[in-house]
């Protein structure tokens, strides 16, 4: 496994090089709720910074908890995202499932967005978190320079339950965004992080969000006890 990241993180250092590279904001985090199902078994089946600065139509949004007691949020059966990591913005997060009956999202982990796609699958993997210290505060702030040029070319590693790698390179930021339907469109697979922009909202209202959209370079094994952070999800005060 060591070789595997080292070779590629040998590969695209240069990349890295060249471009130089959530205060809880209790704003509405874009998200539905669903069941996943373990699927049975089937065979395996420019750079732009867009500025939606103009509201549009939005789904109603609903509520969310904490997981169960299960450290990822997931079973080892599934396939679902367990941890998100971006080095270059010092960003190492569990990742667990939506759930059912809070207000706002907790802290201290990231979230998957049940209505869509998982690593390795064909279309959007969208994970999002708040913009706090320790969360996915760091693409708030690269966000507010340069409209984040310098997290085109970031890294972006997700791990999963079934003790898999996925490795993406980050090419697009979208700042500004009230909806999450360019995602939902997504036919490709991509993965999508997203953070709020503030500020704090009403109940019930959306706030503007950060989207960082990234394209699949490799996966590979990962070790079982990597791709199985401990969870400890807080509500945020």
């Amino acid at each position: 496994m060591s070789s595997f990241l080292d070779g590629l993180q040998h590969r695209l250092i240069p990349a890295l090089l060249a471009a130089f590279g959530t205060a809880c904001i209790a704003a509405g985090i874009l998200w539905y709720s669903g069941p996943v199902a373990a699927a049975p078994p089937s065979p395996t089946p420019s750079v732009t910074v867009p500025d939606s600065s103009a509201p549009t139509a939005r789904p109603t949004l609903p509520p969310l908890v904490s997981p169960g007691p299960s450290g990822s949020g997931a079973p080892a059966t599934e396939h679902v995202a367990t941890r998100v990591v971006v080095p270059a913005l010092g960003i190492d997060l569990p990742v667990i499932r939506e759930g059912t009956g809070s207000t706002f999202p907790p802290c201290n982990v990231a979230l998957y967005f049940q209505a869509l796609h998982q690593p390795g699958e064909a279309g959007a993997t969208y994970i999002y978190a708040h913009a706090r210290t320790g969360m996915f505060l760091s693409i708030l702030t690269a966000s507010q320079v340069n409209g984040g040029a310098r997290m085109l070319g970031m890294l972006v590693q997700v791990y999963t339950s079934d003790d898999r790698l996925y490795l993406y390179e980050v090419v697009e930021v979208r700042r500004h965004v009230f909806t999450f339907d360019a995602a939902m469109a997504e036919t490709s697979e991509t993965l999508w992080l997203q953070t709020s922009e503030g500020p704090k909202l009403p109940a019930g209202q959306v706030g503007p969000k950060v989207q960082l959209i990234a394209q699949p370079l490799s996966s590979g094994p990962a070790d079982h006890a990597a791709a199985h952070p401990q969870a400890a999800p807080v509500a945020c005060g």
